[in-house]
């Protein structure tokens, strides 16, 4: 995997394995969830966000809220995928994305992600902490 977080689009790069295909062979939709989680969590990483602490610190953790997506064209066993994710808006308390999967400059899927901010013991949402939220404002669109 290879990630590039140049502001203010983010790209990485993934493997299409057997474990993410179906009977017939291509990718298995669900997956490209997994595929975008992997794209945002990714870039947190390399802006410096490290989730882990971000719950144990500052007691907040993501969850996703919202899903649109459409697919476009499938995806096959060994295709190099290259995820790309940019944030569209910043709520309160939540993050909006837009992301896509492509193979060789082809669009296979797309989709808009939303993302909500929750208290890690309440489970309810709250407000984006200050310093993550002036991060990601020097990243968005």
């Amino acid at each position: 995997m290879t990630t590039d977080t140049s502001s203010p689009r983010s790209r990485l790069d993934i493997r299409v394995y057997y474990e993410d295909t179906d009977a017939g062979g291509v990718v298995f939709y669900a997956n490209y969830l997994k595929f975008f989680e992997r794209g945002r969590t990714e870039w947190l990483r390399r802006l410096g966000v490290d989730q882990s602490r971000l719950a144990v610190d500052e007691h907040c953790m993501f969850v996703v809220k919202n899903v649109e997506i459409q697919y476009r064209k499938p995806a096959r066993l060994d295709d190099l995928l290259s995820v790309h994710s940019r944030i569209t808006r910043l709520g309160k308390a939540s993050i909006h994305f837009s992301q896509q999967a492509e193979v060789g400059g082809q669009l296979l899927c797309d989709s808009t992600i939303q993302v909500c901010c929750v208290d890690t013991r309440t489970l309810r949402p709250t407000a984006l902490p200050e310093t993550l939220r002036t991060l990601l404002e020097k990243v968005q669109d």
